[in-house]
């Protein structure tokens, strides 16, 4: 990534940015490292956005996650960051059994093939649908948008789709892959049909150009949290900003008040009950789609309605704490996913204290599953009780549980992770045109540039480069 450098900027330049989740956070904390002025507004009473840990009142030492469970080192510059902010040695990685998936079919749970041996054994895939992925090298490219669903069935076929694409989907987006967007979804996926010719062979050339430009792949990358927990990271970049940072703060709405090239921006909010103004000369929308709908709803209705016709489905995190001996299988992996076909009520669980075994006292074991998303929104109708009970008897089906749980927290989102669907790419090329008629008007968030905690740091140091870019033209 070229970087930019700010000696041609002339001082004082402010950015506002508002929200501070990871993406807000990271281009606050790189901009003032070139020295620029910014404020941060968030409308709640922490930092983090979604990326938030939860410890145990009762001093028992369970910890829940509220968003991510952990991340993937797929970038150099989470390193870079964690050396700078001083929490290199707060990082945890995960047990390396982590790397052992199951997906369930036919009520068992089965590993996921980590290689061509266990691949040729698997009981997910019939010797039909095994064969069938032969013939993925011979498959041409599409000329059409597709989703997920028609790309995989085309390329690899329905079996694979069923048993492995359709359960990871509702693992990583919540979503259905019948709706999203493999474009927009899954660019890489995407890119190796259509710069190489087929997946077989961009994964081996692609392999090549990352580790030229020093990424992982998400499949091989590492996977980390730290000892207290995910927020340990949005709280050190807060910390660093100091007062920067301004919390319980609601941005009513964003007025460019200079016409012409280079607007000055006044941005109007609400903190205590009173409404303020601060002005700036470039602003930074890094909150949900929704939210900054309204937020730019007077200056442009139809982008704002664009924005909130971004899907958002609704997502319950269930987390359940049991006595190790409760627990009638070995929690031998990193969790189990739940393909469509299966029919059930839960999409998948995260086995949380073999992942990371601080998750939970010594003598217990945390689960963290989850249940709603695009495939089954109506679930969420359920109270906190009904939905415990729900993950319960399907847990006790599934892995084997006896007893009641001796812990419990139900996490409810009702507009969890955006869905990158069909025709995405006309969203997207609308939020372009919204930067180019607002100049001084980023939007980075994670409806744009990926949903994992890696793309919004890459997306976040992008929009810094735009923004400095700007800034030296101002």
């Amino acid at each position: 990534m070229v970087e930019v450098h700010t000696s041609h900027i002339q001082y004082p330049k402010s950015v506002l940015i508002v929200g501070a989740g990871i993406s807000g956070l990271c281009v606050a904390y790189w901009l003032r490292q070139k020295g620029i002025n910014v404020t941060v507004l968030e409308k709640e009473s922490e930092v983090g956005g979604t990326m938030k840990t939860i410890h145990d009142p009762t001093g028992r030492h369970w910890l829940i996650e509220t968003g991510p469970n952990s991340a993937l080192e797929t970038t150099p510059l989470f390193q870079q960051l964690f050396d700078e902010l001083g929490i290199t040695a707060e990082r945890i990685y995960a047990n390396p059994i982590a790397n052992k998936r199951y997906i369930l079919k036919n009520g068992v749970l089965h590993p996921l093939p980590s290689g061509p041996g266990s691949f040729i054994s698997s009981k997910l895939w019939t010797w039909k649908g095994k064969l069938r992925l032969l013939k993925e090298p011979f498959i041409g490219r599409s000329n059409k948008e597709e989703s997920v669903a028609e790309f995989v069935e085309r390329r690899l076929g329905r079996e694979f789709l069923d048993y492995a694409v359709n359960p990871f989907v509702a693992g990583v987006f919540a979503g259905n892959p019948e709706q999203l967007s493999v474009q927009a979804a899954f660019p890489k996926l995407y890119a190796l049909e259509e710069k190489y010719g087929g997946l077989v062979k961009g994964m081996v050339k692609g392999r090549k150009e990352r580790q030229h430009r020093q990424q992982k792949a998400k499949d091989r990358a590492n996977m980390f949290s730290f000892i207290e927990g995910m927020q340990t990271f949005p709280k050190a970049l807060a910390e660093h900003l100091g007062t920067h940072v301004k919390l319980d703060c609601t941005v009513e709405q964003i007025i460019p008040m200079r016409a012409g090239k280079y607007p000055i921006y006044t941005i109007y909010y609400m903190l205590n009950n009173i409404r303020q103004q601060l002005e700036a000369n470039a602003v930074v929308l890094a909150t949900p789609a929704y939210v900054t709908a309204s937020i730019i709803r007077p200056i442009d209705p139809e982008m704002a309605k664009t924005l909130e016709s971004i899907y958002y489905p609704p997502v319950a995190e269930v987390f359940l704490g049991f006595r190790k001996e409760q627990i009638r299988r070995e929690l031998d992996g990193f969790g189990f996913l739940v393909p469509e076909k299966e029919k059930r009520k839960i999409l998948g669980t995260i086995w949380s204290s073999a992942i990371f075994p601080s998750r939970a006292p010594k003598d217990c074991v945390a689960l963290t599953s989850f249940v709603g998303g695009a495939r089954n929104p109506e679930l969420m109708t359920n109270d906190n009780e009904q939905m415990t009970n729900i993950v319960l008897s399907e847990l006790q089906s599934i892995i084997g549980i006896e007893g009641k749980p001796v812990f419990t927290r139900v996490i409810r989102w009702k507009k969890a992770i955006p869905q990158y669907n069909l025709g995405y790419h006309k969203i997207l090329k609308a939020i372009d045109m919204f930067e180019q008629n607002f100049r001084g008007a980023f939007l980075c968030a994670n409806y744009r540039g990926g949903i994992s905690v890696g793309d919004c740091v890459v997306s976040g140091k992008k929009s810094v480069n735009s923004i400095v870019t700007y800034l030296m033209s101002v």
